[in-house]
């Protein structure tokens, strides 16, 4: 950790030491837009007009942050107009440029609703939610229908071009391995963890998300089919603000969330807490029929049915604080916690023969995850050139405990002939430290932008797992199937990231990004150390072309790399049913995805998306079956596949009260997956598509409609059946906005189910299971205010080693 600390205030200081932080770039005017509400405004035009006729000089567009700039005219006298489709058109007072080094930096704009618009209901229209940029397609969740009582997991289901699988597994366009991001900082989580963690994530807190199919290389390696991130909501008021919310939620079940969150802002400082706590029901139901291929005589059948139930009961706080040492320097903190308990049984009748066997297994897990940072952020000029540096400390621990009964019958008798009751014990914990610096600088000769960045992380990993036999009320430790597995990883990377202008039609950004691993995995019982370290590069490659005012081209190149999580290194076994185990395997190897993108856009609305990607070494989760004894053994392999896709953006304005947004994706995929000295090659062309709806109805009522479609895929040796959903969202806001109610409806038909089967040598595994996704959910939500509008910073940290392990 000292060593962490010292790298960060080293390059920090150096880095600032480096660069004069009173330095002034001349020659451009400069401001940022918000609404009336002190949102930045993600469109809009600046013209400079002359002060004597008001006649045109030139023009910016308003960045999708709401900031502006532009090249300062000619010695004279001007005024800006500011204009924006539904707000009132400002003419700023009138200034003189004096000279060719003259520069002014307007500061924040405020546009203020059209009142004629207002009478006419203009107002009212709808505002894009899903807006496709050169570089990231964004997501918008605030104030939307859908994401009243929702968690960040459902949104994130419904998101463009995304899947998740039965275990939390994310895929993107197609392609597993994808990364999340909480405000710009990797979880450390893996599939399942990922789920409990953005299902104890309400909706009502994100703002957007940002989809990162081929990120630079300023981010992490992490993730070879790009990244997820989800911006939170900022304080956007000084004073004291905030808001308060409860809902209800039945499935067969009920369940219930409430929260809230308060901002401060009082001179430089600017605080925030937000609380929330949720008891979500857990329920679903499976068969699974499989079929052992046997050597000689009769090939063997097993046919299981059950179900689970359960609940989770979450808790999170989070809270932070920014200060403004100056007005160009600020330092600042904030404090994670979340507290997840999850009691989950699963009831399993298995049926072979003329004999069956029941299976009953109970978890008590106890989650809890503690994270903070510190973060430094300086503009040191009016140009740009900026500063930041940031460390985190995780901690993260898992406690969980289960118990395992099997009875085994012969038909016709209630009396078990035989039975087994295991019982164990898992704690794992995780601590981790990051430290990082982040340098950016424009360069205005050329029109570009060079960055450089420096990191370094440590993670300590402890895994231990022991079982007991329990006969007669007696527990006696197994000593075979006990397990104790220490992970140590450090990472040092570092990055130089390069982008400018060539010319009138073409920008271009390139990268070169280097990360040093270095592990050691240790199992205490059998006293085995697999060490490991390796240096690589990622590069990147970016280049855009305007071919036209409505026509665009982008053309993206990234290498990344996805490291093994640290629970799958660990070798121990872990009992799902009397016939289904899961082992880990600490000889994975990291997997490598060279991806390439290319994105047409038209009329600055629609989006053509199409990529290839090759991956070695890929890491999954696949079934091996033992014949001669009737069993499924999960073990994450490294298995080789290919990607190819293409995907569809296209939004529609069917008149200013009704929006539907569309995207579609095909997609082929092929896998070699190497089993019993065989190699096994899966491939098929999936189709999957998504519509939504936004739709303001009379008395100010706001419906949406979300409908999804995935076709038949293939995942590994799995080939999965079509899946399709349909959720309502219906809002209604009171007391001048302040009161929002809000009633969902999710998976109308009950239709959102996993199905599929798995075929490895002739012996197969058809599965057919749903999770409980049909749902009613009331809320409601009051917004308090006191204050005047302001904009707080944005905070960008961004830690890959926490989705590895288990918290954001």
């Amino acid at each position: 950790m000292k060593k962490l600390v010292l790298l960060f205030f080293s390059l920090t200081f150096l880095m600032a030491a480096g660069h004069p932080s009173n330095a002034q770039t001349a020659g451009f005017l400069t401001g940022h837009v918000v609404d009336h509400k002190g949102e930045a405004m993600s469109y809009g035009t600046i013209t400079v007009l002359k002060a004597s006729d008001a006649s045109l000089v030139t023009g910016a567009a308003v960045e999708v942050t709401g900031d502006f700039k532009m090249k300062c005219p000619a010695p004279g006298t001007y005024f800006l107009r500011v204009s924006a489709m539904g707000y009132a058109t400002t003419d700023l007072p009138a200034f003189e440029v004096t000279n060719s080094s003259f520069g002014k930096d307007f500061g924040k704009i405020t546009l203020q609703q059209d009142a004629k618009a207002l009478k006419e209901v203009v107002v009212q229209s709808l505002r894009p939610t899903v807006d496709v940029q050169a570089d990231k397609m964004v997501v918008s969740v605030e104030n939307t229908a859908m994401a009243v009582g929702n968690t960040a997991y459902d949104v994130l289901s419904k998101s463009p071009g995304v899947w998740i699988d039965q275990d939390g597994n994310i895929q993107l366009n197609g392609k597993a391995g994808v990364q999340v991001m909480i405000d710009g900082k990797l979880t450390f989580l893996n599939g399942k963890q990922l789920q409990t963690m953005l299902q104890g994530m309400p909706a009502e807190n994100l703002k957007n998300l940002e989809i990162i199919a081929n990120p630079s290389a300023k981010f992490d390696a992490e993730g070879t089919s790009g990244i997820i991130n989800l911006n939170l909501k900022k304080n956007t008021m000084t004073g004291l603000n905030g808001s308060v919310y409860g809902g209800y939620q039945y499935n067969t079940k009920h369940g219930y969330n409430g929260g809230g969150n308060v901002n401060l802002k009082q001179d430089k400082w600017s605080s925030f807490i937000t609380a929330d706590v949720a008891e979500r029901p857990r329920k679903r139901t499976f068969t699974m029929d499989r079929v052992f291929k046997q050597p000689e005589g009769e090939d063997t059948r097993l046919f299981m049915q059950g179900g689970e139930d359960g609940g989770q009961f979450s808790k999170s706080l989070r809270a932070g604080s920014d200060y403004d040492v100056t007005k160009n320097h600020s330092i600042g903190g904030t404090l994670n916690l979340a507290l997840n308990n999850t009691n989950t049984g699963v009831n399993t009748n298995t049926s072979f023969g003329p004999n069956y066997s029941t299976t009953l297994t109970h978890d008590d897990s106890k989650f809890h995850n503690l994270s903070g940072n510190l973060h430094y952020l300086g503009k040191l000029d009016s140009m740009g050139t900026t500063l930041s540096g940031d460390i985190d400390v995780v901690r993260i621990s898992d406690k969980s405990f289960g118990d395992f009964l099997n009875k085994k019958f012969t038909t016709g008798n209630t009396t078990p002939t035989d039975q087994e009751l295991l019982e164990n014990t898992n704690p794992t914990s995780y601590q981790i430290y990051a430290a990082k610096v982040d340098f950016t600088h424009p360069l205005a000769s050329i029109k570009g932008k060079l960055e450089l960045g420096a990191k370094a992380s440590y993670v300590q990993s402890d895994n231990k797992i022991d079982f007991y036999q329990v006969e007669d009320g007696t527990r006696t430790l197994d000593l075979g199937r006990t397990d104790h597995f220490i992970y140590d990883e450090n990472i040092y990377a570092g990055y130089v990231n390069f982008s400018r202008s060539l010319g009138s039609k073409w920008t271009m950004q390139t990268g070169l990004r280097a990360e040093y691993t270095d592990s050691k995995g240790h199992s205490l019982p059998y006293a085995k150390v697999t060490p490991r370290t390796y240096l690589d590069f990622f590069p990147s490659v970016f280049l855009q072309q305007r071919v036209s005012e409505n026509y665009q081209i982008s053309y993206n190149y990234s290498r990344r790399i996805n490291r093994p999580r640290y629970e799958h290194l660990n070798p121990f076994v872990f009992f799902i049913d009397d016939n289904t185990y899961a082992k880990g395997n600490p000889q994975l190897k990291p997997q490598y995805t060279h991806s390439i993108q290319v994105t047409q856009t038209f009329k600055k609305s629609y989006n053509l998306v199409m990529g290839y990607a090759h991956t070695k070494d890929a890491i999954t989760e696949v079934p091996e079956p033992f014949p001669a004894e009737n069993k499924l053994i999960f073990m994450q392999r490294n298995v080789q596949s290919k990607t190819m896709n293409a995907t569809l953006v296209m939004p529609l304005t069917v008149n200013q009260k009704w929006t539907i947004n569309n995207n579609a994706t095909l997609a082929y995929q092929e896998f070699t997956t190497f089993i019993k000295e065989e190699n096994i090659q899966n491939s098929r062309l999936m189709f999957m598509a998504q519509s939504n709806s936004n739709i303001l109805l009379p008395q100010n009522f706001k419906l949406e409609v979300t409908g999804g479609y995935q076709g038949a895929g293939v995942f590994n040796v799995y080939r999965t059946n079509p899946s399709w959903f349909v959720d309502l969202g219906l809002k209604r806001s009171f007391l001048k906005d302040q009161l929002d109610v809000t009633l969902n409806v999710t998976d109308l038909f009950k239709t959102r189910r996993m199905q599929g089967y798995s075929d490895v040598q002739g012996n197969t595994n058809t599965i057919d299971m749903y999770h409980y996704n049909q749902s009613v959910r009331l809320n409601l939500r009051y917004r308090f205010n006191k204050g005047e509008k302001f904009e707080m910073k944005r905070r960008n940290t961004n830690l890959d080693e926490l989705n590895r392990a288990g918290g954001n």
